[in-house]
């Protein structure tokens, strides 16, 4: 039976982008760790680098979405926010750090380890991290800190809001075209790109996209026309040289435009999806941040367990296996995960204070 998708109800339209982001960007870390070398104008290039920012999108507007009219500025509201968003994000977290360190044999100080496992990280020293792709979740975790501040601005003081989002697209300018863009193509390059002052404007954005499509209607044939001439240019856009080009001057602003033109037409789209694809996209979306975190891990005993195989004595070439059975593999272990450990701790942290 179909299922129909509807603005403003449950957002099942915003989990097929998440969903489908995260296995992207775990494709675009097999596919590097198998030696393919990309550059600006390779499609799992930009996916790559630009499923991130998605996500950050998408958490500003769905945390929108859902609290602007719901979060009350009381002590045992904020702190009800903050107990949903530590047991949303945490245990994964420190389960895909502490194995991260165990797998790969790290040798991390206390102040490391502490700064990682609270999270702390993502304020003081984001680019010290453990679990691949964990510089993300730091930067999300300053985002939720500021959320009730941007929500509560946005409701009483609306021009002193969109004067500091002004400011906020201001220093994603400044990195773009001349901080990270000078530093390009050297060891700062990585640590000027992570820190979430580079990225807070992006779940800005969301919260923009929120603030002015809720309540809209919008026609879905010029919906449609937007979202697929977004794609297209997202795709086939003009851009040559090293992957990380996409993250400065003009190429910055493109693409975190039409990032949040894609996402803001998902937003808004409606649209009937058969059962067979509905169900899996929406198991993609809600098993998203396991597969985002977890497949670098699965990876590594892929790799581990086909080698021990190939050595064995067997005639075993294990070159085109290791992709397509970690891809398996982290689909099910990411199923496995958000069933019995994640969804626990979410269950938990929807028990009121």
């Amino acid at each position: 039976m179909p299922i129909l998708i509807k603005p403003n109800a449950r957002l099942y339209n915003l989990d097929y982008v998440r969903g489908i982001a995260a296995f992207f960007i775990m494709l675009y870390h097999f596919l590097g760790w198998r030696g393919f070398e990309y550059t600006s104008s390779d499609f799992f290039g930009r996916i790559g680098l630009y499923g991130v920012a998605i996500f950050y999108i998408l958490s500003g507007l769905t945390l929108y979405h859902v609290y602007f009219d719901r979060l009350k500025y009381s002590t045992r509201e904020i702190l009800d926010f903050a107990k949903k968003r530590v047991l949303r994000i945490f245990p994964l977290l420190w389960l895909a750090s502490i194995l991260s360190i165990i797998f790969y044999k790290f040798h991390p100080s206390i102040f490391d380890l502490f700064m990682s496992l609270t999270g702390l990280f993502g304020f003081f020293k984001w680019d010290t991290y453990f679990a691949t792709g964990a510089w993300s979740i730091g930067n999300e975790l300053v985002f939720y800190v500021f959320f009730p501040a941007f929500l509560f601005l946005l409701k009483n003081n609306k021009a002193g809001f969109f004067l500091f989002a002004l400011i906020i697209f201001a220093i994603g300018g400044y990195f773009a075209f001349f901080k990270l863009k000078e530093a390009l193509g050297t060891e700062d390059a990585w640590s000027i790109y992570v820190n979430p002052l580079n990225q807070v404007f992006l779940f800005l954005t969301g919260i923009i996209i929120g603030y002015y499509l809720k309540n809209k209607r919008v026609n879905q044939i010029s919906n449609l026309t937007v979202l697929g001439l977004a794609i297209l240019l997202f795709i086939f856009y003009p851009s040559n040289g090293p992957g990380m080009e996409l993250t400065v001057g003009l190429n910055r602003v493109i693409f975190s435009s039409l990032c949040a033109a894609i996402i803001a037409c998902f937003y808004k789209l409606e649209l009937q999806v058969p059962d067979f694809l509905h169900k899996p996209l929406t198991l993609l979306g809600e098993t998203s941040y396991s597969v985002y975190l977890l497949h670098p891990l699965v990876y590594t005993i892929v790799v581990f367990i086909l080698k021990l195989i190939s050595k064995s004595g067997y005639n075993f070439n294990i070159t085109g296996f290791i992709i397509p059975i970690s891809l398996i593999g982290t689909i099910f272990t990411s199923y496995i995960v958000y069933k019995y450990y994640e969804k626990f701790f979410i269950r938990l942290g929807g028990k009121k204070l």
